[in-house]
């Protein structure tokens, strides 16, 4: 069984959210929690939310228990690009490109030997 948790419109670049989501993969979900509480980046604080939440869904809507629960997928995808401008030199128009993020993070069962 696969749990889903997304959370969108992140106000942080994917390539940034990618390095956090890389250390966590495939780890069990209590210990990806605190490994991203102790992470200085500002994106193990987003990730961390969205994985409590995934570990939420599973106990209150599936009746699973959290320490079973290993992440399996989690990805960081490209949102849209909000492009703002800053004044330049000499009256020019200097462009500024804040990106946003999508993460999905799905949790599933370890089987049982």
């Amino acid at each position: 069984m696969e749990i889903k948790a997304k959370t969108t419109f992140l106000s942080i670049s994917p390539q940034k959210l990618r390095l956090v989501c890389d250390q966590v993969r495939g780890m069990g979900a209590q210990q990806a929690l605190t490994v991203l509480k102790f992470m200085p980046q500002k994106g193990a604080d987003l990730v961390h939310k969205t994985l409590t939440s995934a570990v939420a869904n599973a106990e209150n809507n599936f009746d699973l228990n959290g320490d079973n629960l290993y992440v399996a997928r989690i990805f960081a995808d490209e949102g849209p690009r909000l492009k703002r401008m800053k004044a330049g030199a000499r009256g020019r128009y200097k462009p500024r490109v804040r990106r946003t993020s999508h993460v999905t993070i799905v949790l599933s069962e370890r089987e049982e030997a």
